[in-house]
Parts: C-alpha cells; sequence; structure tokens
C-alpha cells in the first residue's frame, strides 16, 4: 500500500506560479512512476505530467514549456513547478503512482491516488 499527500494548491492570478508537492509513504520501495494530474469543472481527469525512476518525464501539451515536473527518490517526493499560470489551468490536481504488488508470486502494478489538491488562476 502506498499513501500520497499532496500539498502547495491555491489562488493565484493568471501569469503567477505554484509548486505542487506529493510525498509518498508505505510500500514506497516499488513506485515506479510518479506523475499528477487535473480534472477541471465537469471534466475528466487528465495527465499533466509524469516522471519514472530514471528520471524521465512525459508532459501533456499543455504543461510543456510552463510545467516541471521532479522527483526526489531519497525522500520519496514529486514536486510540479506551474510557471506563467493560465485560468484554464484551474483543476483539482491529483498526485499518482504506479507501484507493484505480489499476489501469488504474480507481479501487478497499480495506481495510487492523493486526495486533491485545488489550484483557482484568476484572470
Amino acid at each position: 500500500q502506498v499513501q500520497l499527500v499532496e500539498s502547495g494548491g491555491g489562488l493565484v492570478q493568471a501569469g503567477g506560479s505554484l509548486r505542487l508537492s506529493c510525498a509518498a509513504s508505505g510500500v514506497t520501495i516499488c513506485i515506479s512512476a510518479m506523475g499528477w494530474y487535473r480534472q477541471p469543472p465537469g471534466k475528466e481527469r487528465e495527465l499533466v505530467a509524469s516522471i519514472i525512476s530514471g528520471g524521465a518525464t512525459n508532459y501533456a501539451d499543455s504543461a510543456k514549456g510552463r510545467f516541471t515536473i521532479s522527483r526526489d527518490n531519497a525522500n520519496d517526493t514529486v514536486y510540479l513547478q506551474m510557471n506563467s499560470l493560465k485560468p484554464e489551468d484551474t483543476a483539482v490536481y491529483f498526485c499518482n503512482a504506479v507501484a507493484c504488488t505480489v499476489v501469488a508470486l504474480e507481479i501487478n502494478w497499480v495506481d495510487y491516488w492523493g486526495q486533491g489538491t485545488q489550484v483557482t488562476v484568476s484572470s
């Protein structure tokens, strides 16, 4: 089991910056990828950025050039630095971790989610 706790959301004006943090606890030794998703009001959850243990990253087109994901493997924490924020970035941001579980000698990969943190960008 992995627990994820996010922090760093809030209200910011367009053009401003926020930094989200997500600390993982529990059985973190088997976490492969961590990432951030967001769910705007009335819309489905979407990927913002992800990072794997080796450091390779992946960004949604809307995040490229403005957001940076980073990971502190020693402390099992992932960050999302968001710059040049726009009103359309307003959403609940969720931390995600993909970790393995072993059941009957079979390895399975499970998605874990944080509780979400609200980011509101005013125009």
